[in-house]
């Protein structure tokens, strides 16, 4: 786990090759196409790259080609504005010599102001669950050829779901879900890294969410996945490689589109932050 720990903070530490310009490189686990929440996680750290005494509050992504594992992705980062208090950039990410992905995030000066936050939902302490690593290990010998190097994966991540869904008999059920997750290694102390690490993160389970009423999962040969869009809006102060709890709900699918969102919260109930996504969930004959 302290070496998948040690190539996460790899795959965010990216090279500047020019100014305004980063070279980020994706992990070497014979996946088929980049995931998503990597290049949310490297386009951030990119933008980031070029602000000095600002925190990022929100981002707003866009997904528009898959990503290729084989090639390094370049991050091209538009220095839009330089306000008194916030700043606003936008990174374009380029594969091919075309465009695969673009973000458009915005940072603030810390400062004080009117404060409430929603009630963290009632879940069960992370210790008293079972991980994901432990459930898939048991399911491992029953997963098609194609999705076992998937599965046998060691992930940066600790992830345990308060409900585990049956992966291959998927039952209909409320589109709700709970995740704890966490990094199980401890992080650098900037707020960049800590903020990409839980951009990667949240990009794990919510469009799950949106297939649950329906009784399907990537499992499924019919199913075409793909998140379409991702939003995040920072809200407290947090440390990614403390236990959080993802909530989710998705309160719409249609059109072959689901929409999920999600709350993140800390051990001790203070919402951190927030996150939305839509994606493709479409059902082929």
């Amino acid at each position: 786990m302290r070496t998948k720990l040690k190539d996460l903070l790899g795959i965010l530490d990216l090279e500047q090759i020019e100014v305004n310009l980063f070279r980020g490189h994706s992990p070497e686990d014979r996946w088929q196409r980049v995931f998503g929440g990597q290049v949310i996680g490297q386009a951030l750290v990119a933008a980031s790259r070029t602000v000095e005494g600002r925190v990022c509050h929100s981002l707003h992504a866009y997904f528009l080609r898959p990503g290729d594992p084989k090639v390094p992705i370049l991050y091209e980062v538009d220095r839009a504005r330089d306000g008194r208090s916030f700043t606003a950039r936008r990174v374009i990410a380029v594969q091919h010599g075309r465009q695969i992905f673009n973000l458009a995030a915005s940072f603030q000066t810390p400062e004080e102001g009117l404060d409430h936050q929603s009630t963290m939902p009632e879940a069960p302490e992370p210790e008293r669950l079972r991980s994901e690593a432990e459930i898939r290990q048991e399911l491992v010998d029953q997963v098609p050829e194609q999705y076992r190097a998937y599965f046998e994966r060691e992930r940066p991540f600790e992830l345990r779901p308060v409900a585990p869904a049956n992966l291959f008999r998927p039952a209909k059920t409320a589109p709700l879900q709970q995740v704890w997750f966490r990094v199980p290694g401890a992080l650098p102390d900037e707020v960049a890294v800590h903020q990409s690490v839980l951009a990667y993160m949240s990009d794990m389970t919510l469009l799950d969410t949106a297939t649950k009423p329906h009784g399907v999962n990537f499992l499924d040969r019919r199913m075409q996945a793909a998140s379409l869009d991702h939003a995040m809006w920072f809200h407290r102060a947090f440390r990614a490689d403390e236990w959080l709890l993802f909530a989710q709900d998705s309160p719409s699918a249609s059109g072959a589109r689901g929409f999920s969102r999600g709350a993140v919260y800390s051990r001790d109930g203070r919402l951190i932050a927030s996150a939305a996504q839509e994606g493709l969930i479409r059902i082929r004959d």
